[in-house]
């Protein structure tokens, strides 16, 4: 799909762009959503550059992802999508910067560019240059990382809260805890993965822009470059203390199984002398004299319950148990 946007009552105003349609001369922005072959031909002439393919787009070589030819800028950042769901995904998006506008080539549907393009149809955005419109599509991208980080990190205090209340032995379910914590893990590093991804892409266009006549837009990114730097060192953090969770969540899994296992050691041997002794009087000898004996059976039972009693006061008075 391509979608041009371009200024209209004061704001920007997107229109789908078919497969027979020309696009208009004065759009600033041009948004590819899983462009088609002939999309990409069509953008490629009215812009007059040739834009990276898919595999381009997936080279991890920062010289294939970040390049300048003549005065456009050619940029890739991994960004993320599908955040509210179970998996979440990063995935590359290639922004080109050109004098006239702005080219986007995505293959996935980040809520920052719905919520940029809604605000696009209320005519809430004013812009009147390409690079502008690239800049507040960083804020918007910036601004939903952040809001997941924090959200993150929230969700990340309520499991320590679970995983450190004190609870019944077996009251907890660690196997469940551990998945949620791996998938926040993952959350983390796609995070952080896309946090260096636009770190980078931001300190390429500083340099691109130096020399340019536009002071507000080398503010602007001396700005969101300390934004990502920030969550950087927040994401950090967050993925320090999801390691040490981890850590200890599974401290706490060999803690009960080793509890279990004192207890099932415990209960052998505390059982192992009545055992012995009933298997004595067990054993069919025609000579043992205390079957005989009236007070035989009391005798044995008796000596069975002392042999029970014995190893587990002795454990209890050391503490073992």
């Amino acid at each position: 799909m391509l979608k041009a946007y371009q200024q209209q009552n004061g704001g920007l105003k997107g229109i789908i762009v078919g497969e027979h349609d020309e696009i208009p001369p004065a759009a600033l922005w041009l948004d590819l959503f899983n462009p088609t072959l002939e999309e990409r031909r069509k953008v490629d002439q009215t812009a007059g550059i040739e834009l990276p393919t898919r595999a381009d787009m997936e080279e991890i070589e920062i010289s294939s992802r970040l390049y300048q030819e003549g005065e456009s800028q050619f940029m890739t950042a991994m960004v993320l999508a599908q955040t509210d769901t179970d998996v979440p995904t990063a995935d590359a998006v290639t922004f080109v910067l050109t004098p006239e506008r702005l080219v986007t080539i995505r293959y996935i549907d980040p809520q920052p560019f719905r919520t940029y393009a809604l605000r696009c149809e209320r005519s809430l955005i004013s812009v009147n240059r390409p690079d502008m419109v690239l800049m507040q599509l960083f804020d918007a991208i910036i601004d939903r990382v952040a809001d997941i980080l924090e959200k993150t990190g929230g969700d990340v205090e309520i499991i320590s809260a679970e995983i450190f209340t004190p609870m019944a032995m077996g009251a907890r379910d660690f196997q469940a805890v551990l998945r949620r914590l791996g998938q926040k893990h993952g959350l983390t590093s796609k995070m952080r993965e896309s946090l260096l991804t636009i770190g980078r892409m931001l300190t390429f266009l500083t340099q691109a822009v130096d020399n340019k006549q536009h002071k507000e837009v080398r503010a602007h990114l001396k700005t969101l470059v300390r934004d990502v730097q920030s969550l950087q060192d927040h994401s950090t953090f967050v993925a320090g203390k999801l390691s040490y969770l981890q850590d200890a969540t599974l401290g706490l899994i060999n803690g009960e199984q080793n509890n279990i296992i004192k207890i099932m050691s415990v209960a052998a041997i505390v059982f192992l002398p009545p055992t012995l002794l009933a298997s004595i009087w067990g054993m069919n000898f025609q000579f043992m004299p205390e079957l005989s004996q009236g007070w035989g059976y009391p005798l044995a039972l008796g000596l069975i319950v002392v042999a029970g009693l014995l190893p587990y006061l002795i454990f209890k008075r050391r503490g073992w148990l």
